[in-house]
Protein backbone atom coordinates (compact mmCIF):
# COMPACT_ATOMS: atom_id res chain seq x y z
CA UNK A 1 0.00 0.00 0.00
CA UNK A 2 1.27 3.20 -0.67
CA UNK A 3 0.47 5.26 2.77
CA UNK A 4 1.79 2.22 4.44
CA UNK A 5 3.14 2.72 7.93
CA UNK A 6 6.12 0.69 7.20
CA UNK A 7 7.16 3.28 4.61
CA UNK A 8 9.49 4.84 6.92
CA UNK A 9 11.17 2.03 8.20
CA UNK A 10 14.26 2.28 5.75
CA UNK A 11 16.55 -0.90 4.86
CA UNK A 12 14.15 -3.24 7.26
CA UNK A 13 12.49 -5.75 5.33
CA UNK A 14 13.21 -8.77 7.66
CA UNK A 15 12.26 -7.37 10.52
CA UNK A 16 8.54 -5.74 8.02
CA UNK A 17 8.62 -9.48 7.37
CA UNK A 18 8.67 -10.72 10.78
CA UNK A 19 5.94 -8.34 12.27
CA UNK A 20 3.53 -8.18 9.39
CA UNK A 21 3.30 -12.45 8.72
CA UNK A 22 0.01 -14.12 9.15
CA UNK A 23 0.45 -15.78 12.81
CA UNK A 24 1.68 -12.56 14.14
CA UNK A 25 -1.37 -10.36 13.20
CA UNK A 26 -3.80 -13.12 14.32
CA UNK A 27 -1.71 -14.04 17.65
CA UNK A 28 0.76 -11.43 18.57
CA UNK A 29 3.19 -12.90 21.18
CA UNK A 30 2.71 -10.90 24.78
CA UNK A 31 6.28 -9.57 25.00
CA UNK A 32 8.42 -7.66 22.13
CA UNK A 33 12.21 -6.56 22.61
CA UNK A 34 13.31 -3.98 19.44
CA UNK A 35 16.68 -3.67 19.27
CA UNK A 36 19.07 -1.84 17.05
CA UNK A 37 21.85 0.65 16.81
CA UNK A 38 20.70 4.68 17.24
CA UNK A 39 18.84 5.44 14.06
CA UNK A 40 18.16 2.04 12.93
CA UNK A 41 14.70 2.88 13.45
CA UNK A 42 13.78 0.43 16.48
CA UNK A 43 10.94 2.92 17.95
CA UNK A 44 9.54 3.68 14.93
CA UNK A 45 9.23 0.12 14.22
CA UNK A 46 7.56 -0.55 17.35
CA UNK A 47 4.68 2.14 16.74
CA UNK A 48 4.53 0.85 13.10
CA UNK A 49 4.04 -2.68 14.63
CA UNK A 50 1.34 -1.08 17.30
CA UNK A 51 -0.35 0.47 14.10
CA UNK A 52 -0.79 -2.21 12.24
CA UNK A 53 -2.13 -4.27 15.03
CA UNK A 54 -5.18 -1.79 16.04
CA UNK A 55 -5.78 -0.43 12.11
CA UNK A 56 -9.68 -0.69 11.59
CA UNK A 57 -9.03 -2.12 7.88
CA UNK A 58 -10.68 -5.81 8.43
CA UNK A 59 -8.24 -7.69 6.75
CA UNK A 60 -4.96 -8.69 8.48
CA UNK A 61 -3.06 -8.28 5.17
CA UNK A 62 -4.27 -4.86 4.77
CA UNK A 63 -3.84 -3.35 8.53
CA UNK A 64 -1.20 -0.60 8.99
CA UNK A 65 -2.90 1.32 5.99
CA UNK A 66 -1.70 4.75 8.08
CA UNK A 67 -4.87 6.86 7.17
CA UNK A 68 -7.77 4.99 9.32
CA UNK A 69 -8.28 6.58 12.81
CA UNK A 70 -6.38 4.19 14.98
CA UNK A 71 -2.71 4.66 12.69
CA UNK A 72 -3.57 8.28 12.49
CA UNK A 73 -3.95 8.89 16.72
CA UNK A 74 -1.02 6.11 17.25
CA UNK A 75 0.97 8.39 15.15
CA UNK A 76 -0.05 11.11 17.01
CA UNK A 77 0.69 9.35 20.35
CA UNK A 78 -3.21 9.93 21.01
CA UNK A 79 -4.54 6.29 21.01
CA UNK A 80 -6.38 5.74 24.42
CA UNK A 81 -4.88 2.17 24.02
CA UNK A 82 -1.41 2.48 23.54
CA UNK A 83 0.69 4.12 26.23
CA UNK A 84 3.83 5.60 24.64
CA UNK A 85 6.52 5.90 27.55
CA UNK A 86 9.90 7.93 26.57
CA UNK A 87 11.92 9.27 29.40
CA UNK A 88 14.73 12.50 29.43
CA UNK A 89 16.22 11.90 32.27
CA UNK A 90 19.07 9.62 33.27
CA UNK A 91 16.95 6.38 34.14
CA UNK A 92 13.22 5.16 34.57
CA UNK A 93 11.53 6.27 38.06
CA UNK A 94 9.91 3.32 39.50
CA UNK A 95 6.76 5.28 40.12
CA UNK A 96 6.62 5.53 36.24
CA UNK A 97 7.07 1.46 35.79
CA UNK A 98 4.91 1.04 38.46
CA UNK A 99 1.68 3.28 36.52
CA UNK A 100 2.45 1.25 33.92
CA UNK A 101 1.90 -2.23 35.38
CA UNK A 102 -1.82 -0.77 36.74
CA UNK A 103 -2.38 0.71 32.97
CA UNK A 104 -1.38 -2.67 31.95
CA UNK A 105 -4.21 -4.33 33.22
CA UNK A 106 -6.78 -2.11 31.71
CA UNK A 107 -8.66 -4.05 29.27
CA UNK A 108 -8.73 -2.14 25.65
CA UNK A 109 -11.30 0.40 25.06
CA UNK A 110 -11.42 0.80 21.79
CA UNK A 111 -9.16 -1.07 20.07
CA UNK A 112 -7.82 -4.61 19.84
CA UNK A 113 -5.04 -4.72 22.38
CA UNK A 114 -3.38 -2.38 25.33
CA UNK A 115 -0.22 -1.78 24.08
CA UNK A 116 2.38 0.13 26.41
CA UNK A 117 5.77 0.94 24.45
CA UNK A 118 9.11 1.57 26.60
CA UNK A 119 11.56 3.42 24.40
CA UNK A 120 15.21 3.19 25.46
CA UNK A 121 14.25 0.33 27.90
CA UNK A 122 17.66 0.08 28.74
CA UNK A 123 17.49 3.27 30.94
CA UNK A 124 15.48 0.99 33.29
CA UNK A 125 17.26 0.22 36.57
CA UNK A 126 17.36 -3.14 38.09
CA UNK A 127 14.72 -2.37 40.64
CA UNK A 128 12.15 -1.29 37.91
CA UNK A 129 12.92 -3.92 35.85
CA UNK A 130 11.78 -6.35 38.35
CA UNK A 131 8.76 -4.21 38.75
CA UNK A 132 8.52 -4.75 34.89
CA UNK A 133 8.76 -8.42 35.15
CA UNK A 134 6.04 -9.66 36.74
CA UNK A 135 3.48 -8.06 34.90
CA UNK A 136 5.60 -10.01 31.62
CA UNK A 137 5.37 -12.82 33.79
CA UNK A 138 1.99 -12.93 33.86
CA UNK A 139 0.55 -10.94 31.47
CA UNK A 140 -3.04 -9.64 31.29
CA UNK A 141 -5.15 -10.87 27.99
CA UNK A 142 -5.13 -8.08 25.76
CA UNK A 143 -2.15 -6.53 26.92
CA UNK A 144 1.13 -6.17 24.87
CA UNK A 145 4.19 -4.91 25.98
CA UNK A 146 7.40 -3.42 23.59
CA UNK A 147 10.26 -2.42 25.00
CA UNK A 148 13.02 -1.27 22.56
CA UNK A 149 16.84 -1.01 23.55
CA UNK A 150 20.65 -0.38 21.39
CA UNK A 151 20.81 -4.15 22.53
CA UNK A 152 19.93 -7.13 24.16
CA UNK A 153 22.58 -6.91 26.44
CA UNK A 154 21.18 -3.47 27.72
CA UNK A 155 18.24 -5.20 29.23
CA UNK A 156 17.83 -8.04 32.02
CA UNK A 157 18.91 -11.47 30.91
CA UNK A 158 15.31 -12.14 32.55
CA UNK A 159 13.75 -9.57 30.21
CA UNK A 160 15.38 -11.17 27.69
CA UNK A 161 14.37 -14.52 28.25
CA UNK A 162 10.47 -13.11 28.29
CA UNK A 163 10.38 -11.54 25.28
CA UNK A 164 10.60 -12.18 21.58
CA UNK A 165 13.20 -10.39 19.79
CA UNK A 166 13.35 -7.90 16.93
CA UNK A 167 16.79 -6.83 15.88
CA UNK A 168 16.79 -4.03 12.92
CA UNK A 169 20.24 -3.45 10.86
CA UNK A 170 21.75 -0.09 10.25
CA UNK A 171 20.20 0.79 6.91
CA UNK A 172 22.16 1.35 3.72
CA UNK A 173 23.39 5.10 2.28
CA UNK A 174 20.84 4.04 -0.49
CA UNK A 175 18.04 3.41 1.68
CA UNK A 176 18.22 6.33 3.69
CA UNK A 177 19.03 8.64 1.04
CA UNK A 178 15.64 6.89 -1.05
CA UNK A 179 13.76 7.53 2.31
CA UNK A 180 14.36 11.15 2.23
CA UNK A 181 13.81 11.45 -1.29
CA UNK A 182 10.44 9.94 -1.13
CA UNK A 183 9.58 10.96 2.09
CA UNK A 184 10.76 14.12 2.34
CA UNK A 185 10.60 15.87 -1.04
CA UNK A 186 14.98 15.93 -0.85
CA UNK A 187 16.61 16.61 -3.44
CA UNK A 188 18.46 13.26 -4.22
CA UNK A 189 21.83 14.58 -4.01
CA UNK A 190 21.84 16.27 -0.61
CA UNK A 191 19.69 13.10 0.57
CA UNK A 192 22.93 11.00 -0.30
CA UNK A 193 24.88 13.83 1.39
CA UNK A 194 23.27 13.62 4.18
CA UNK A 195 22.75 9.84 4.68
CA UNK A 196 26.57 9.59 4.48
CA UNK A 197 27.48 12.51 6.99
CA UNK A 198 24.61 10.89 9.43
CA UNK A 199 26.41 7.51 9.08
CA UNK A 200 22.59 5.98 7.93
CA UNK A 201 21.15 7.29 11.19
CA UNK A 202 17.99 8.18 9.87
CA UNK A 203 17.00 11.00 12.07
CA UNK A 204 20.19 12.95 11.90
CA UNK A 205 20.37 12.62 8.18
CA UNK A 206 16.60 14.29 8.14
CA UNK A 207 17.63 16.77 10.62
CA UNK A 208 20.42 17.58 8.22
CA UNK A 209 18.88 17.30 5.02
CA UNK A 210 16.01 20.13 6.58
CA UNK A 211 18.19 22.61 8.44
CA UNK A 212 21.16 24.12 6.57
CA UNK A 213 21.97 25.66 9.87
CA UNK A 214 22.91 22.40 11.34
CA UNK A 215 24.93 21.47 8.22
CA UNK A 216 26.81 24.42 8.52
CA UNK A 217 27.50 23.27 12.33
CA UNK A 218 28.48 19.93 11.27
CA UNK A 219 30.58 21.20 8.77
CA UNK A 220 32.40 23.24 11.19
CA UNK A 221 32.98 20.51 13.69
CA UNK A 222 34.62 18.14 10.42
CA UNK A 223 36.91 20.99 9.67
CA UNK A 224 38.33 21.63 13.17
CA UNK A 225 41.36 18.40 12.82
CA UNK A 226 42.07 20.36 9.12
CA UNK A 227 43.06 23.50 11.00
CA UNK A 228 44.62 22.39 14.18
CA UNK A 229 48.82 22.72 14.08
CA UNK A 230 49.48 24.11 18.02
CA UNK A 231 48.65 23.91 21.15
CA UNK A 232 47.17 27.46 21.15
CA UNK A 233 45.02 26.60 18.00
CA UNK A 234 43.82 23.42 20.12
CA UNK A 235 43.16 25.31 23.28
CA UNK A 236 41.26 27.68 21.04
CA UNK A 237 39.04 24.92 18.92
CA UNK A 238 38.13 23.42 22.37
CA UNK A 239 36.40 26.42 23.56
CA UNK A 240 34.73 26.73 19.86
CA UNK A 241 33.45 23.45 20.03
CA UNK A 242 32.14 24.22 23.70
CA UNK A 243 29.92 27.02 22.32
CA UNK A 244 28.88 25.24 19.49
CA UNK A 245 27.58 22.67 21.17
CA UNK A 246 26.16 24.56 23.37
CA UNK A 247 24.14 26.67 21.05
CA UNK A 248 23.24 23.71 19.22
CA UNK A 249 21.68 22.33 22.71
CA UNK A 250 19.96 25.89 23.56
CA UNK A 251 18.64 26.31 20.26
CA UNK A 252 16.64 22.64 20.60
CA UNK A 253 15.59 23.48 23.84
CA UNK A 254 14.59 27.03 24.40
CA UNK A 255 11.45 27.01 22.53
CA UNK A 256 10.26 23.79 23.80
CA UNK A 257 11.24 25.52 27.37
CA UNK A 258 8.85 28.53 26.62
CA UNK A 259 6.43 26.73 25.41
CA UNK A 260 6.17 24.44 28.57
CA UNK A 261 6.39 27.35 31.04
CA UNK A 262 3.66 29.28 28.89
CA UNK A 263 1.80 26.02 29.76
CA UNK A 264 2.03 25.53 32.78
CA UNK A 265 1.52 28.49 33.75
CA UNK A 266 -2.02 28.99 31.84
CA UNK A 267 -3.00 25.91 33.76
CA UNK A 268 -1.78 27.71 37.04
CA UNK A 269 -4.29 30.92 35.78
CA UNK A 270 -0.97 32.55 35.24
CA UNK A 271 0.02 35.37 33.39
CA UNK A 272 3.71 35.59 32.18
CA UNK A 273 3.96 39.16 33.33
CA UNK A 274 2.55 38.03 37.15
CA UNK A 275 4.07 37.53 40.28
CA UNK A 276 4.03 33.31 41.01
CA UNK A 277 2.05 33.15 44.27
CA UNK A 278 4.02 31.11 47.02
CA UNK A 279 1.71 28.18 46.64
CA UNK A 280 2.05 27.24 43.31
CA UNK A 281 5.71 28.00 43.26
CA UNK A 282 6.66 24.52 43.51
CA UNK A 283 4.98 23.39 40.09
CA UNK A 284 7.08 25.73 38.71
CA UNK A 285 10.29 25.20 40.17
CA UNK A 286 9.69 21.26 39.30
CA UNK A 287 9.29 21.99 35.84
CA UNK A 288 12.20 24.38 35.98
CA UNK A 289 14.13 21.24 37.30
CA UNK A 290 13.26 18.67 34.51
CA UNK A 291 13.89 21.93 32.21
CA UNK A 292 17.41 21.67 33.95
CA UNK A 293 17.86 18.04 33.93
CA UNK A 294 16.91 17.90 30.25
CA UNK A 295 18.99 20.89 28.87
CA UNK A 296 22.25 18.60 30.55
CA UNK A 297 21.13 16.04 28.43
CA UNK A 298 20.97 18.25 25.18
CA UNK A 299 24.78 19.45 25.54
CA UNK A 300 25.83 15.79 26.22
CA UNK A 301 23.69 14.59 23.18
CA UNK A 302 25.20 17.49 21.38
CA UNK A 303 28.89 16.22 22.46
CA UNK A 304 28.29 13.29 21.49
CA UNK A 305 27.49 13.95 17.51
CA UNK A 306 30.24 16.50 18.00
CA UNK A 307 32.39 13.46 18.99
CA UNK A 308 30.80 10.73 16.30
CA UNK A 309 31.49 13.39 13.32
CA UNK A 310 35.42 14.25 14.43
CA UNK A 311 35.61 10.10 14.35
CA UNK A 312 34.09 10.15 10.98
CA UNK A 313 37.06 12.52 9.92
CA UNK A 314 39.48 10.78 10.97
CA UNK A 315 38.08 7.27 9.84
CA UNK A 316 38.21 8.93 6.58
CA UNK A 317 41.67 10.32 6.38
CA UNK A 318 42.38 6.23 7.58
CA UNK A 319 40.74 4.96 5.04
CA UNK A 320 42.46 7.37 2.44
CA UNK A 321 45.47 5.92 3.56
CA UNK A 322 44.74 2.01 2.84
CA UNK A 323 41.93 2.22 0.68
CA UNK A 324 41.59 5.67 -1.58
CA UNK A 325 38.80 4.61 -4.04
CA UNK A 326 36.14 3.67 -0.90
CA UNK A 327 33.37 5.81 -0.26
CA UNK A 328 34.00 8.36 2.20
CA UNK A 329 31.51 9.04 5.13
CA UNK A 330 32.25 13.03 4.27
CA UNK A 331 32.30 12.02 0.75
CA UNK A 332 31.34 15.59 0.22
CA UNK A 333 35.18 16.45 1.46
CA UNK A 334 36.88 14.10 -0.26
CA UNK A 335 38.89 16.79 -1.99
CA UNK A 336 39.96 18.41 1.40
CA UNK A 337 40.74 15.27 3.33
CA UNK A 338 43.20 13.85 0.86
CA UNK A 339 45.30 16.83 0.70
CA UNK A 340 44.58 16.30 4.86
CA UNK A 341 46.13 12.98 4.51
CA UNK A 342 49.53 13.50 3.06
CA UNK A 343 50.29 15.69 6.21
CA UNK A 344 49.00 12.91 8.64
CA UNK A 345 49.78 9.34 9.12
CA UNK A 346 47.76 6.39 9.82
CA UNK A 347 49.46 6.43 13.09
CA UNK A 348 48.26 9.85 13.65
CA UNK A 349 44.73 8.78 12.86
CA UNK A 350 44.61 5.98 15.28
CA UNK A 351 46.06 8.18 18.12
CA UNK A 352 42.78 10.82 17.35
CA UNK A 353 40.49 8.18 17.10
CA UNK A 354 42.05 6.86 20.50
CA UNK A 355 41.49 10.32 21.80
CA UNK A 356 37.85 10.77 21.36
CA UNK A 357 37.36 7.59 22.57
CA UNK A 358 38.95 8.69 25.83
CA UNK A 359 37.12 12.11 26.08
CA UNK A 360 33.80 10.16 25.58
CA UNK A 361 34.72 7.95 28.67
CA UNK A 362 35.63 10.85 30.28
CA UNK A 363 32.53 12.73 29.78
CA UNK A 364 30.70 10.12 30.97
CA UNK A 365 32.45 10.55 34.06
CA UNK A 366 31.37 13.71 34.36
CA UNK A 367 34.74 15.13 33.74
CA UNK A 368 34.04 18.94 33.07
CA UNK A 369 33.35 19.54 28.85
CA UNK A 370 36.06 21.87 28.11
CA UNK A 371 38.74 20.29 29.69
CA UNK A 372 37.92 16.78 28.04
CA UNK A 373 37.75 18.80 24.67
CA UNK A 374 40.96 20.53 25.09
CA UNK A 375 42.62 17.32 26.34
CA UNK A 376 41.07 15.09 22.96
CA UNK A 377 41.89 18.31 20.81
CA UNK A 378 45.67 18.20 21.75
CA UNK A 379 45.78 14.95 20.25
CA UNK A 380 45.00 16.16 17.33
CA UNK A 381 48.03 18.00 16.72
CA UNK A 382 49.78 16.38 13.79
CA UNK A 383 53.39 14.94 15.51
CA UNK A 384 54.21 12.61 12.32
CA UNK A 385 54.71 13.40 8.69
CA UNK A 386 52.85 10.88 6.40
CA UNK A 387 54.85 7.57 6.11
CA UNK A 388 54.76 5.06 3.50
CA UNK A 389 51.33 3.68 2.42
CA UNK A 390 50.14 0.48 4.24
Amino acid sequence: MSNSVWQSLAGQHAVIDQLTGQQTMTAPTHAWLFTGPPGSGRSLAARAFAQTLQCEQPEPADRGCGSCQACVTIAAGTHADVNIVTTEKVSYAIEDVRDLVATAHDRPSTGRWRIIIIEDADRMTERATNVLLKAIEEPPERTIWMLSAPSPADVLVTIRSRTRHVNLVIPSVEDVARLLTERDNIDPQLAEVCARASQSHVGVARWLARSPEARERRDMIAHLPLTIRSASAAVQAAEDLHKLVQDEAEASSSDRNAAERARLLRSLGLTEDETIPPKLRIHVRRMEDNQTARNRRAIHDALDRAMIDLSSIYRDVLLLHVSPDTALINEHLRAKLTEYSQTVSAEHCLSALEAITQARRRLAGNVPPLLALEAMLLAFIPRTRRHAPL
